[in-house]
């Protein structure tokens, strides 16, 4: 089986995750049919896919695209081919498109080149295009989306599949969510998508009305985290600790919590533990609930799912003045 990656950030991202996993199997987690993601155990537990990938061709638009997926992916050279400016001769060969540019890329035409459809034809396409529906991408390569009760390979058309995973595919701890389709993947399509992204991370499945959230929260997410990462690590310098030690005290602390959390604690319940009458503990967070931290990072959360909605209907500026 042939992958075909409209390459971007994230794309160079996944198709790394997609390469490490083949060429070094690990425990991974699977997503469950409610919409949580539950431990696994070996990835050979896992149901594997028949013809799962093994070619790879990377789609790039300049020359410093190429350089930058030819060092990313150093290691693994020898199972991708790059093409410049060539997508419809990636789409034609492979088995599995991949669109991994950004949203405006879409508006541009991407898709609309001529004989793109029929390069897509019976061919699964998934999108991680923010803020962008699956009836967004059939308009833009079919001048109109598909009713939910009409299979779209019967028609004629490429199946969508919306998926947002975020940039930690690159060492494989991805939080992925993978829209529900209508009408329902076929079981060997469901099985051969949620196996891609399952070897880049954690996957769940939620509702398409849930995606710019879910955008918001994962997508958006590492640079939320990593910024309260370094704000805690910046209070750490000032206090006297090294900045290597702070930063690297601060990210063990994260993840750890965020262990104790996947296993099954609950926040609050972690909080209360650490945070001892009269402590030390008790006093920061005081601060942090003054400063109204809680409140900021939530709104935060929320503007950035406005922000990706109003990303996928191609508007500009969208960060403006409020």
């Amino acid at each position: 089986m042939l992958i075909h990656v409209l390459i971007g950030t994230l794309g160079i991202a996944i198709l790394s995750g997609i390469l490490n996993a083949i060429s070094s199997p690990s425990a991974h987690d699977s997503p469950s049919p409610s919409g949580t993601v539950t431990p696994a155990g070996n990835q050979e537990q896992q149901e594997i896919p028949t013809g799962v990938p093994s070619r790879f061709i990377a789609c790039v638009t300049r020359d410093a695209s190429a350089k930058r997926v030819k060092s990313a992916l150093s290691s693994h050279i020898s199972s991708i081919r790059i093409l410049r400016n060539q997508n419809l001769k990636g789409v034609q060969e492979a088995d599995v498109v991949i669109l991994g540019c950004k949203p405006k890329n879409l508006k541009d035409g991407i898709l609309r080149e001529e004989g793109m459809r029929d390069a897509l034809n019976g061919k699964l396409l998934i999108s991680i295009l923010a803020g962008t529906s699956v009836e967004s991408v059939e308009e833009n390569i079919y001048g109109s989306a598909l009713s939910a009760a009409k299979d779209p390979i019967a028609e004629g058309r490429c199946r969508v599949v919306r998926v947002m995973p975020n940039t930690a595919s690159l060492i494989r701890s991805s939080m992925t969510v993978i829209a529900d389709s209508a009408p329902p993947l076929s079981p060997t399509q469901s099985t051969l998508v949620t196996w891609i992204l399952s070897r880049i991370g954690r996957v769940v499945n939620l509702p398409p009305y849930m995606m710019d959230a879910a955008t918001a929260l994962c997508g958006s997410g590492p640079a939320f985290f990593a910024l309260m990462l370094e704000a805690m690590a910046d209070g750490a310098v000032a206090m006297g600790l090294p900045r290597a030690e702070a930063q690297t005290m601060a990210a063990q602390t994260m993840k750890g919590t965020a262990e104790m959390v996947l296993n099954g604690q609950h926040p609050a319940l972690l909080r209360e533990q650490v945070c001892t009458p009269g402590g030390c503990t008790a006093g920061g967070l005081q601060v942090l609930e003054d400063g109204k931290v809680r409140a900021s990072v939530a709104t935060g959360v929320r503007t950035a799912s406005v922000a990706a909605s109003r990303l996928g209907r191609g508007e500009q500026g969208v960060n403006g003045p409020r």
